[in-house]
């Protein structure tokens, strides 16, 4: 049971620190939630894992770098689509019937 806690506290410190880097690199000001930002930086984590083991660099002799590079660029990109959709939701035009 410890072990799944600390699994569900790593990917959301993972998630976050993604996150803020994609909303470190991404241009702009992007206005989403700090749960938003999690999120995505823990799909980026997971797209980015993905990318290395497709381009077979997923697992290598000391720290992954290429694999870091591949999820930051995963959150830059969901921090862009997050900001805009999220954007679109929170001010988008409603009309009312």
């Amino acid at each position: 049971m410890l072990g799944g806690l600390w699994g569900i506290i790593s990917t959301i410190i993972v998630g976050l620190i993604l996150g803020v880097l994609g909303r470190l690199f991404a241009p702009g000001d992007q206005k989403i939630p700090i749960w938003l930002t999690i999120v995505v930086g823990i799909v980026a984590a997971f797209i980015g894992n993905w990318l290395a083991g497709v381009f077979g660099v997923r697992d290598t002799n000391g720290i992954d770098w290429i694999r870091h590079i591949f999820q930051i660029v995963a959150a830059v990109v969901g921090v862009i689509a997050a900001s805009a959709i999220y954007a679109r939701i929170k001010g988008g035009s409603r009309t009312n019937a």
